[in-house]
C-alpha cells in the first residue's frame, strides 16, 4: 500500500524552499541565535545585525569589543552555521 503521508516538517521545509524562503529563514535563525552564541554582554554592546549575500554585518558600540570579535570571527562563523545546521555566512563585518 503507498502511503502519501509526510511530516509537517517535511512539508513546510519543501513550501519554504518552494517559495524560496529557505535562506531567509535561516538567516533569521543565525541572527536570532547571535546572544545565545555571544553572552548578553556583547549582545547589549551589539546596535545591529544583518545578513547580505552570505556576509553577517554587526554594529558595536564599542571599538575595543569590535577589535576582541574580529580575533574571534572564524570561530563565529562556525558556531552560527552549526547553529541552523548549514552554511548560511561566510564572513562577518564588524562596524
Amino acid at each position: 500500500m503507498y502511503s502519501n503521508e509526510q511530516s509537517l516538517k517535511e512539508v513546510i521545509q519543501e513550501l519554504l524552499k518552494a517559495y524560496k524562503l529557505d535562506d531567509k529563514m535561516s538567516e533569521t535563525q543565525i541572527i536570532a541565535s547571535w546572544e545565545a552564541v555571544v553572552g548578553k554582554m556583547i549582545a547589549k554592546h551589539t546596535q545591529k545585525l544583518f545578513i547580505h549575500k552570505k556576509i553577517l554585518f554587526v554594529t558595536l558600540d564599542s571599538a575595543a569589543l569590535r577589535e576582541e570579535l574580529s580575533y574571534a570571527r572564524q570561530k563565529l562563523i562556525k558556531v552560527l552555521n552549526k547553529k541552523v545546521g548549514m552554511e548560511v555566512i561566510k564572513d562577518i563585518i564588524f562596524k
